[in-house]
């Protein structure tokens, strides 16, 4: 079947009645065409709509409340074909009936499927709901099955169900298999296992089952706490990647001129909003648009820090009071400016299908792709200004008028110059961490006032005008509030992050890494 009709068929979802669309369903099932599970699915999570005066099928990708615009796919291929208003589009309504239907023959159809991933996918949704009839379609896939991890899964489904069909020893057999498999419906099967019915009885009537799935659940339980440690220190890395990616442009300017810059999370939107005007310029590249968002971002922030400096900075070095003021009405202005250009709603920016999922460890432990490129941005940009100030003119130039800037003066160096590009080079890193950002949180006018204070601080805990410093101190900050948080929560752990900080800095008053060289002194 090609494409254009297995549109026309999905589109005549929109005005069939619930039986008509199960029959639709299974014509659908019947062509064999790719875009047919992907269809299904969305069918099945209330993400088909029908749009446009000639009725046009479309699959959403997302139907969050929080989204102001649906992107919309093509049914046939998933490709992006733009976004629309909620309200221009018209859902295909879906009953408890029509959806057991799906649940039930989606799974079966994924399963003959000669993507190895959609039929472990198939295996884990069909583990969720085991019936007599899914355990036939397991066993019989079994000997057809040339997969290690399709087979992995169906042999834990397959011990699943025997924990309620077999015989004492069958039932032992089978917590033997699941004892070392950490999938949430393995765990949650043994806890009611070990349990004790209503009446005060064991569900489990034997004794050596019981005791053997109570052993189970115990190097379950560890083994998910080891890794829920591993995830909670990759969800701190990527937060003090952001930190880190926000506070480096600041210890520049901070570090070489002095400068307190208020308007340096400001600089950080502009970058999120450069990143959702290229998407809006590239609908049929979102895949390319984050690629092409940070030479773009670091340009318009970049330039705006450049203007800044040029036209309020220039006269107020020496006065960081002074400059901190200036620079906070500068963030009050840009703020408004862009709630005048964009109004003030978030506004969405889509991720990209190579930064969308994440990276399955085991049934416990997963790593989203979109916090590892964060990571791996940070780290980029952090050895691209490396080989700047080591192995570049402007870098030599920056470290000699951060040392010493009367003496770089002397030697010929242009400072004013220095401090321009000094200024712009900040501000355009932080139009990267807002790229960055994006990809994690909506983009709005008051993206930057939520990472200003926190930037500060690593600037402050990692040593005023040292990258190095700030890396470490913006990892270190993020690791420990995602260990606080869910002991202490999400405002309280910043508030001792925060007294760790100053008590820190009591004791050491210039951070893990000192600046050095005369001006140092007067940091």
């Amino acid at each position: 079947m090609d494409d254009d009709t297995f549109r026309g068929i999905v589109a005549e979802l929109g005005d069939a009645n619930f039986r008509e669309k199960e029959a639709i369903a299974e014509r659908l099932l019947e062509s064999g065409h790719p875009g047919v599970r992907d269809v299904l699915t969305a069918l099945m999570d209330g993400r088909v709509f029908i749009g446009g005066q000639s009725a046009v099928a479309f699959v959403v990708e997302s139907t969050a409340e929080e989204l102001a615009e649906f992107t919309l796919l093509d049914p046939a291929n998933q490709r992006v074909l733009g976004t629309s208003q909620p309200s221009e589009l018209s859902r295909v309504v879906t009953n408890n009936q029509l959806r057991r239907f799906l649940r039930t023959v989606v799974p079966r159809f994924s399963l003959a499927s000669p993507d190895a991933e959609v039929r472990l996918e198939a295996v884990q949704q069909i583990m969720r709901a085991l019936d007599a009839t899914a355990i036939e379609l397991l066993r019989a896939r079994v000997g057809l099955e040339d997969d290690e991890r399709v087979l992995y899964e169906i042999d834990t489904a397959l011990a699943l169900s025997m924990l309620d069909e077999g015989n004492s020893r069958q039932r032992l057999s089978a917590v033997n298999t699941l004892s070392d498999r950490l999938h949430p419906e393995v765990y949650n099967r043994l806890s009611v296992l070990v349990g004790q019915a209503e009446d005060g009885s064991f569900v489990e009537p034997d004794a050596d089952v019981r005791r053997a799935a109570d052993e189970a659940l115990g190097g379950i339980e560890l083994a998910r706490a080891f890794y829920y440690v591993l995830e909670t220190a990759f969800f701190g890395l990527s937060l003090g990647s952001v930190l880190a990616l926000v506070a480096i442009g600041l210890t520049i300017t901070f570090g070489v001129m002095g400068v307190i810059n208020m308007a340096h999370g400001e600089l950080m939107m502009l970058g999120a909003y450069t990143t959702y005007v290229v998407q809006l310029l590239m609908p049929g590249h979102l895949d390319l648009s984050v690629l092409v968002a940070i030479p773009a971002a670091f340009l318009v922030a970049g330039s705006a820090g450049v203007l800044i400096e040029r036209t309020i900075i220039r006269f107020l070095y020496g006065r960081p009071l002074e400059t901190l003021l200036a620079t906070f009405g500068v963030s009050l202005i840009l703020q408004q400016l862009v709630r005048t250009v964009f109004s003030p709603n978030n506004r969405p920016v889509v991720t990209p299908t190579w930064m969308s999922g994440s990276l399955q460890i085991n049934e416990a432990f997963s790593l989203t792709y979109n916090r590892m490129y964060i990571v791996l941005i940070s780290l980029v940009v952090f050895g691209v200004l490396l080989v700047v100030f080591k192995h570049t003119r402007i870098g030599l130039d920056i470290r000699a008028v951060s040392q010493n800037r009367l003496m770089a003066r002397a030697m010929g160096v242009r400072s004013e110059w220095v401090d321009a590009m000094t200024f712009g080079l900040g501000s355009g890193i932080a139009g990267v961490a807002g790229v960055a950002l994006s990809q994690l949180t909506n983009v709005g006018p008051n993206l930057g006032q939520s990472y200003i204070i926190d930037s500060f601080m690593v600037v402050v805990f990692g040593g005023v005008g040292n990258i190095w410093g700030t890396l470490i101190g913006g990892m270190s900050i993020g690791v420990v509030n995602k260990v606080l948080e869910p002991f202490a929560g999400a405002v309280l752990a910043k508030i001792l992050v925060l007294v760790a900080v100053i008590l820190f800095i009591q004791r050491r008053p210039r951070g893990l890494f000192p600046q050095t060289g005369r001006a140092a002194e007067d940091v």
